[in-house]
């Protein structure tokens, strides 16, 4: 299987290389995403060291402030001195503030042009903010994922025409998530991604510990039984999905 959005980092989690050396016993792979320069580098030196580990970069929102031109041009400098998988995470979110939507917006785009440019995907996260995420992706030639997709199916579809995949999380697990439920009920298999954000939304029967990779596997048990197909056809078509998404 593989974790297509997680943050098995030094920072986050206490055992992250035991999570990591487990989940390669295990043949589970992860993307694991950054979201300033300092975990941006972490993740690479993981990928070099272990072979699991695919490193995906980015500036992401709940930093935004922090931020500038000088951390795009560090930004840019590792995606062309490393093997990168993806750009992410990155975004949009309005939900704990709209006050730095302008400052959120100039980063978004300004890493979308950077992915167009070196023609790698994009992890994005998008919350309360779908219609300018919509809009703005839909200037840039890129494809990638919706990291722990929240929005309406008919967004969705939007998103999967323009060459994007929709992240599975923990939440679908979750006995109140019917909107969810719903959503993947009516998504082809094709168009969906595994993913856990580890540490964070654990999926049932381990909600309110920490997440790691490792249980993936409850997230693909619940698409299968939602979508009526065998644990196995999920893990292998949400498999390729990633191997062709992400070039791994």
């Amino acid at each position: 299987m593989i974790d297509t959005h997680c943050h098995v980092l030094k920072e986050e989690m206490d055992n992250y290389i035991d999570i990591i050396e487990e989940c390669k016993n295990k043949d589970i792979s992860m993307i694991i995403n950054g979201y300033d320069n300092k975990s941006n580098k972490e993740i690479i030196d993981l990928a070099n060291k272990y072979s699991n580990v695919y490193p995906a970069i980015g500036l992401n929102y709940d930093q935004i402030d922090s931020f500038n031109d000088k951390d795009l041009e560090e930004l840019e400098e590792l995606i062309k001195s490393n093997k990168i998988t993806a750009i992410g995470e990155i975004g949009l979110d309005y939900y704990w503030t709209k006050e730095n939507k302008d400052k959120q917006i100039y980063f978004f785009e300004k890493q979308l042009a950077l992915a167009e440019k070196y023609n790698l995907p994009v992890i994005v996260h998008s919350r309360k903010a779908s219609q300018d995420v919509f809009d703005i992706i839909k200037k840039y030639k890129v494809k990638g994922s919706m990291h722990c997709y929240a929005g309406s199916l008919e967004m969705a579809k939007e998103f999967i025409k323009l060459g994007f995949k929709i992240g599975v999380d923990g939440p679908i697990t979750y006995s109140n998530n019917v909107k969810g439920v719903e959503l993947i009920k009516e998504l082809p298999i094709e168009s969906i991604l595994l993913e856990t954000d580890s540490p964070y939304l654990s999926p049932e029967p381990n909600r309110g510990k920490q997440n790691s990779p490792l249980n993936l596997i409850y997230i693909a048990e619940k698409v299968a039984d939602i979508k009526g197909i065998s644990v196995d056809e999920v893990i292998e078509k949400t498999t390729e999905n990633a191997k062709e998404l992400f070039n791994i």
